[in-house]
């Protein structure tokens, strides 16, 4: 017979959690993080005091290196999306800085990298 999932039981707990932390929220509104979006926290002295504790960590595991949302997410234990809604709110508040992976617009064409291919061979 399965568990009941109580208050206070564990499996109510993990999803009432998230939900808590970024009330309610399952994307945020202005920013779309990938899974592979890089966050590194900026130098600022005084974190703001109010930040849920998983923003805190947050920082703290981006002030030394930048770390994808994804291995945030699995260092925190947490959902991707919870970890995408927090950096979203830690990038609006100038705490961190993202870098996004290329997008399609922004790869070079097929025949840029051709030329250059060319180019190669010819020298």
């Amino acid at each position: 017979m399965p568990e009941p999932h109580g208050l206070d039981g564990e499996k109510t707990g993990r999803y009432l959690r998230p939900y808590a932390i970024t009330g309610g929220r399952t994307r945020h509104s202005q920013h779309a993080f990938t899974l592979i979006t890089l966050v590194v926290a900026r130098s600022v002295r005084d974190t703001p005091s109010g930040l849920e504790p998983e923003a805190d960590r947050i920082l703290e595991l981006c002030r030394d290196r930048a770390m994808a949302v994804a291995e945030i997410a699995a260092l925190l234990d947490l959902p991707v999306s919870v970890v995408k809604v927090l950096c979203g709110d830690l990038l609006d508040a100038s705490l961190i800085l993202v870098q996004s992976p290329p997008g399609q617009d922004s790869r070079p064409s097929v025949e840029l990298i051709e030329r250059v291919m060319d180019g190669i061979r010819q020298l």
